[in-house]
């Protein structure tokens, strides 16, 4: 019985061993040196980023969905990337404007509209004005500027350069602070009857 077992698994081991896997299926995504900036900035000047984008752990859950620019009321909101505007008018009272880009959108808000739906937009190109009212900042202004690539949300700072941080080293050269000469702990620790003495 046990001759059986081990001929039958090994046969299953070598048919699958066999089966021609694609890419997608075995391989890991290698990171590239720099990652394809193919946007612009949707404030002009560049923006400070009051929050980032903090993705949640699963579709239901809270969290981030795009990030928080600092800009100020009146300002000019541009389109990120070239597009056909998607959406452009209010929902739940905020006014919001969305840019699709293939299976890709942007989206924009609290953004009062000067582009209709279906008009085809050049990356720079101005979609609206930015207003306090709705503000994730409020009482200041800023905008909420989000990327989704069919149903899930990406890091719009992505689109130009910005992503997720990546730590360095505190030093390149040499150690920022030199360390102490090490000493044994028991040379260190002094008995309580030690201080009577």
């Amino acid at each position: 019985m046990r001759t059986h077992l081990v001929a039958v698994l090994t046969a299953l081991l070598l048919a699958a061993s066999s089966v021609p896997l694609s890419p997608a299926t075995y391989a890991w995504p290698t990171p590239s040196a720099e990652p394809e900036v193919d946007g612009v900035w949707p404030l002009d000047p560049e923006p400070d980023v009051v929050r980032g984008f903090e993705p949640p752990p699963h579709p239901y859950a809270s969290g981030h969905r795009g990030v928080d620019l600092a800009g100020a009321p009146g300002q000019a909101v541009r389109a990120a990337l070239p597009g056909t505007v998607g959406f452009a008018g209010s929902i739940g009272g905020k006014p919001v404007v969305t840019v699709l880009h293939g299976g890709r959108r942007t989206t924009y808000e609290p953004v009062v509209a000067t582009v209709e739906r279906g008009d085809e937009v050049a990356a720079g190109a101005v979609l609206g004005r930015l207003v306090v009212t709705d503000s994730h900042c409020f009482p200041a202004a800023c905008l909420h500027w989000g990327l989704i690539d069919g149903e899930t949300y990406l890091d719009p700072l992505s689109l130009v350069g910005g992503g997720p941080v990546r730590l360095l080293p505190l030093w390149r050269d040499a150690p920022a602070t030199t360390r102490l000469p090490w000493t044994p702990p028991l040379q260190r620790w002094r008995r309580p009857v030690d201080h009577a003495v």
